[in-house]
């Protein structure tokens, strides 16, 4: 079993978990998630579904659905 650390610590494992992602929530109600996809990888290989297409190849594979890549 593993143990529910964040419930155990819910402070601290907010902080954390603010401080790791929230450069990405700025960037993306600054500069709109294509711009910001653009100039950042992390957030461009975090990308699903676009326009109701899986543009994520594991995804579309799991799903049996088809894979589409994006152009930003």
């Amino acid at each position: 079993a593993v143990a529910n650390i964040p419930g155990a610590v819910p402070h601290t494992s907010t902080l954390a978990l603010t401080n790791a992602t929230l450069k990405y929530a700025v960037a993306l109600a600054d500069k709109g998630w294509r711009k910001a996809c653009k100039e950042d990888p992390a957030l461009y290989k975090g990308l699903n579904i676009v326009n109701g297409k899986v543009v994520f190849k594991a995804v579309a594979d799991v799903y049996g659905m088809e894979y589409e890549e994006i152009e930003l």
